[in-house]
């Protein structure tokens, strides 16, 4: 899986529950919630005051590790 700005937050835990870790660690600590499922990874980012593009590079090297 690659992550860009656009990925859906569910959809990249429905890829790997592995990135549950990686995406609680950086302050994405609602998962299982309603907006979780539909939310762009750069939106959680936004509503949550992160580095977006820190986090997609973090998640696509956990992605490129496990491919």
């Amino acid at each position: 899986m690659i992550v860009t700005k656009d990925t859906i937050v569910g959809d990249i835990v429905n890829a790997d529950e592995g990135v549950a870790p990686i995406l609680m660690y950086s302050g994405l600590h609602c998962l299982g919630c309603a907006m979780a499922s539909g939310e762009t990874i750069e939106e959680a980012c936004m509503v949550h005051g992160m580095d977006c593009d820190a986090l997609i590079e973090e998640l696509n090297n956990y992605f490129q590790t496990k491919g």
